[in-house]
């Protein structure tokens, strides 16, 4: 029988999702090219005044509806998707409406829900 060398072997990783209050992911671009609109199912001619998209992800996914309800109310930015199994959500507006937005979900989701919520991120 010969040796078994250690680097033979493969390496199986496994991923999981440890279900938590977070959420992961706060992005905000700023004029975003027309191709981008398209790609994502949004109407760029619907959305021709709109000059940023946010993009959110929470979990649990189910919260996505709650986020969903707190940035169209917070400021003029328009729902642009929202997926209840996923926890992801997309917003358009003008940058400062979907930057308020964006921040009176974080500030809901921290001080109203106890999430652990990640920083604002922008391109």
């Amino acid at each position: 029988m010969a040796a078994f060398d250690v680097e033979d072997r493969k390496q199986r990783i496994i991923q999981e999702l440890v279900p938590g209050k977070q959420i992961t992911l706060a992005h905000i671009i700023a004029s975003p090219d027309e191709t981008l609109y398209i790609k994502l199912g949004l109407d760029p001619a619907e959305d021709h005044s709109r000059s940023a998209i946010g993009v959110m992800t929470i979990s649990p996914a189910e919260t996505a509806i709650v986020i969903a309800d707190v940035a169209t109310k917070a400021s003029g930015a328009s729902l642009g998707f929202v997926d209840r199994f996923s926890g992801s959500l997309i917003i358009t507006g003008t940058v400062s409406e979907v930057e308020a937005s964006t921040n009176a979900v974080l500030d809901y989701c921290r001080e109203r829900l106890g999430f652990a919520v990640c920083p604002v991120t922008k391109t």
